[in-house]
């Protein structure tokens, strides 16, 4: 296979209609302005068996590189994995969903099981924070049910995409596609109630198959005696570049954290020194909530507006050049 070349532009489409940074910060293969002539094709190949079987919505280049990555730019199971995927979003409601759904109890469940995004880490990437160890589910469901709960993690997930990623990505000058998560596992034993781990598995289908390639680092804080072991035992059957993401460390896991996340950017209760008014847990503090990055989200748009660029005819497309700024304005 060819070396990778950095050529953002060679399978732009009618579908690519981006008003943020578009080429990856780091030189990966398959990563956007970072593709070879033959990941080109097979981005091209994705998109029109996607439109024969009459899909319109979701064709763009950035979308069709996330689900050939997450299957090896096998077109087949990309495919395959993106109907699936779009069955499930009608199934779900998802486009309707992250319009109209509204998590009024979101503080009170947030007393039993706190999840959030909290600004960025020093890639500028958003921070996303679960405390699995306070999970109490019996409490939670006093509050709200399983399917709210699924709802509002969808609905993030949507929002992640838009406007959280695309303001991070204006702000930092370089496209970014993935997230910091920080799970802190304090709490966690072998005596949680099982179907605490039937929730966190449920949400975690809902991530890898749904929502591919949106993991950029994943540090397990806190964990248990024993845990790394099992995740020796574990890891062995994770992919490679998924392992390298992921770092579990016990209680003295704040030096090392403070090296990905800033500490004017991380909590106090995790080591850094952001005490934001009202709580971290429910400032949805972050360049998505600065003017100067934020823009209004496409699913917030009037339909006649998201697909106004779609019918236009793409721009023609510059020749491919060896190299480009590493960090394109927006």
């Amino acid at each position: 296979m060819a070396a990778p070349v950095q050529n953002q532009s060679a399978t732009t489409s009618k579908y690519d209609d981006y008003d943020f940074p578009t080429t990856a910060p780091e030189s990966q293969s398959g990563h956007p302005g970072h593709t070879t002539p033959e990941q080109d094709e097979k981005v091209q190949q994705l998109r029109s068996e996607l439109e024969q079987l009459g899909y319109t919505d979701r064709l763009d280049t950035l979308t069709m590189l996330r689900f050939l990555r997450a299957r090896k730019f096998d077109v087949a199971a990309a495919k395959a994995m993106f109907v699936e995927c779009e069955k499930w979003r009608k199934e779900f409601g998802t486009d309707d969903l992250v319009r109209t759904f509204d998590y009024q109890e979101k503080p009170q469940v947030f007393q039993y099981y706190p999840q959030y995004y909290h600004k960025t880490d020093k890639d500028g990437r958003p921070v996303y924070i679960e405390k699995l160890g306070k999970i109490d589910l019996n409490a939670m469901y006093k509050i709200t049910t399983a399917e709210r709960m699924l709802q509002n993690l969808v609905c993030e997930y949507e929002k992640l995409a838009d406007p959280r990623l695309p303001a991070c990505s204006r702000k930092a000058g370089k496209l970014l596609e993935t997230c910091c998560t920080i799970m802190d596992l304090k709490g966690v034993g072998i005596t949680s109630v099982p179907s605490v781990y039937g929730y966190v598995r449920q949400a975690s289908a809902i991530s890898q198959n749904y929502y591919p390639e949106r993991l950029g680092k994943l540090y397990l804080i806190n964990a248990p005696w024993g845990f790394s072991s099992v995740f020796n035992v574990v890891k062995g059957f994770l992919d490679p570049v998924t392992v390298q993401k992921i770092h579990v460390l016990g209680s003295s896991y704040k030096k090392e954290l403070l090296e990905q996340v800033p500490a004017e950017n991380l909590p106090v209760e995790f080591g850094g020194s952001c005490s934001c008014a009202g709580g971290c847990e429910l400032s949805d503090m972050g360049p998505w909530q600065e003017p100067e990055w934020t823009k209004t989200p496409k699913w917030a748009q009037p339909k006649q507006e998201q697909t106004a660029t779609k019918t236009e005819e793409p721009a023609p497309a510059p020749a491919p050049v060896a190299q480009e700024a590493a960090e394109p304005v927006a």
